[in-house]
Formats: structure tokens, C-alpha cells, sequence
């Protein structure tokens, strides 16, 4: 890891100490922490930008020296939870540049001035440039042009080179830099269709991108979480928005196994109120014929 990178990661950290400590209690030094105050960090990561560390990535890079970077995904992530759009943007912010960012190319050009008498006078002249840097900002509305204050999953599609993971923030929006004049993402959400948009640099302002609903899920986000007060057309709106043939399936974390409902089981758990219902969340679906026939959730 250069020095650099070093001392922009210690930033990074000491951000995330001050996030932690603005809604937890723990000591102020990160490499002294253990058990409970581990788990609440990783409580915490995971309820502001829905993203986990394990144990062993805590060791590896906050209580001890890494010999390099965490992944530019996990840097994002962290970034955000700092109150940042991303690492790029973390680092711009503290004024540095990544080892992994275009740096500034010196240009030298050696000028004869002629001579005086017998004596030549070579005058060297430097040019320093600065290779451009584009940053593309974006917010998402719905249909109605209403801002989506749900977090979106957007994922940057680069040239021969693995996807950049971001996350919208509350205004729905994200910025994201590069030195490309283009700029593709890929937006996901589980109550919107998923999108690709391809945009070009644009001067001034922040574009609005309109993100489709899901009628589909929505609907069901709004039956999990009690927002239909008659349950026979409750029951009734899901038996014509679900498949016969559905496969169904319920997700348990971490890594802890699969649990496969029929049609009528999973409307059954949908339709009867209970406190569980409010941390449903629809993690994928897929529709034939203008219904569900496949569907993946989780119980937060």
C-alpha cells in the first residue's frame, strides 16, 4: 500500500469512528475493540447501507496494518456510511489521489535559446497536465417525478475492468467519478424494474433518471407492512397476482439455509397479521404471463 493510500485509509476510519460513535458507545480506538463492540459495528454497517464485514475482515483491516486496500466495493460502502457517495469521492474530498487514480503527467520540453557569444543557454520548461475528470451526478424520481427515498443498488459497468457497486443515498441520488465521458449503470430495487441507462458528461446540475415501479412488489410491500386494512381483497389481490405454480422461497441469514412455500402458504403468511410482516423484504422476482412465478425474501 503506498503511503498515500495509507493515510487516506486512516481517514477513512477515523470517519467511520466518528458515524459509529454519533448513535453507539465505544471506545474511541478501533483497534482495541472486541466482541460486543464488533457486533454493533457490524449492526450498524449493515442498518445504514445494508452491507456486512466479517470478524476476520475487521482483524485484517482495522485492528491490524493491511498491506493493502480492502476491495473498491468494501471502500464504497465504508464511504458511504462515512457520508460519502463513494470512495472517489471520500478521497476528493480530503484532497488526495489513489495510487489506482490517473495522476498528473509532467510534460518536459527542452528549448535552445540561441547563443550568447560562444556560450548556448539550454532553458528547460515544464508543463504539468492534468488529466480530466469527470463527475456524473444523478437522483431518481418515479414516475411522477417523485424523488425515491428508497436505497437503490447501482452498479457502474466499466470497459474491460469488474462493476463499481454504489448506493443511492435518502434524496435518492449518486454521484460518481471518472475519465470517461460515458458513464452505464445498472439500477436495482426490489419495488422498481430493474434499468440500464447510458449517459454522456453533462455540464451543471444533477439529472433526473426516472426508475419504473414494480406495481407487483409494491404491492406486496404494502401488504407486508399493513397497509391494506380489508384481507379478503387482500387475499383475493394476491391470488391474481401470484402464480399457481409459483416457486417461492425464503432466504435465512447468514448462509443459514432455504425454506420453499407454495402459493397458498406464502399468502397465507402475508394474511395474517403478525409482527414479522414489516420486515419482509423482496430480495428477487421474476413474472410470466403478468404474474409471479418465481420469488425470493428474506425476514429482516
Amino acid at each position: 500500500m503506498t503511503t498515500q493510500n495509507r493515510h487516506l485509509f486512516t481517514l477513512l476510519k477515523k470517519a467511520i469512528l466518528k458515524r459509529f460513535l454519533e448513535d453507539n458507545y465505544a471506545s474511541e480506538a478501533m483497534e482495541s475493540w472486541k466482541g460486543d463492540e464488533i457486533v454493533a459495528f457490524q449492526e450498524d454497517l449493515f442498518e445504514k447501507v445494508k452491507a456486512r464485514v466479517s470478524e476476520k475482515w475487521f482483524y485484517t483491516y482495522i485492528k491490524n496494518e493491511p498491506n493493502k486496500l480492502p476491495r473498491i466495493d468494501m471502500l464504497n460502502l465504508l464511504s458511504q456510511y462515512a457520508g460519502h457517495a463513494h470512495w472517489n469521492a471520500f478521497v476528493a474530498a480530503h484532497g488526495g489521489m489513489t495510487s489506482a487514480q490517473p495522476k498528473k503527467r509532467t510534460l518536459m520540453v527542452l528549448v535552445l535559446a540561441g547563443f550568447i557569444g560562444v556560450f548556448g543557454v539550454a532553458v528547460s520548461v515544464f508543463f504539468v497536465l492534468d488529466s480530466e475528470h469527470n463527475t456524473f451526478n444523478f437522483c431518481l424520481v418515479d414516475e411522477e417525478g417523485i424523488p425515491v427515498s428508497t436505497m437503490v443498488d447501482i452498479k457502474i459497468l466499466l470497459d474491460n475492468e469488474s462493476p463499481i457497486y454504489l448506493k443511492t443515498d435518502e434524496q435518492g441520488c449518486f454521484s460518481y467519478g471518472t475519465q470517461s465521458e460515458k458513464i452505464t449503470f445498472v439500477m436495482k430495487s426490489p419495488y422498481h424494474k430493474t434499468d440500464t441507462v447510458i449517459r454522456r458528461i453533462t455540464s451543471g446540475g444533477a439529472p433526473y433518471v426516472e426508475l419504473k415501479t414494480d406495481d407487483y412488489a409494491l404491492m406486496l410491500h404494502y401488504y407486508s407492512n399493513g397497509n391494506v386494512e380489508d384481507w379478503k381483497r387482500r387475499k383475493a389481490q394476491l391470488e391474481r397476482l401470484i402464480d399457481d405454480d409459483a416457486e417461492i422461497y425464503q432466504l435465512f441469514k447468514p448462509n443459514l439455509g432455504v425454506e420453499l412455500y407454495s402459493k397458498e402458504e406464502f399468502i397465507r403468511k402475508l394474511t395474517i397479521p403478525t409482527s414479522t410482516l414489516k420486515n419482509i423484504r423482496i430480495l428477487d422476482k421474476r413474472y410470466a404471463n403478468g404474474k409471479i412465478i418465481t420469488l425470493k425474501f428474506i425476514v429482516e
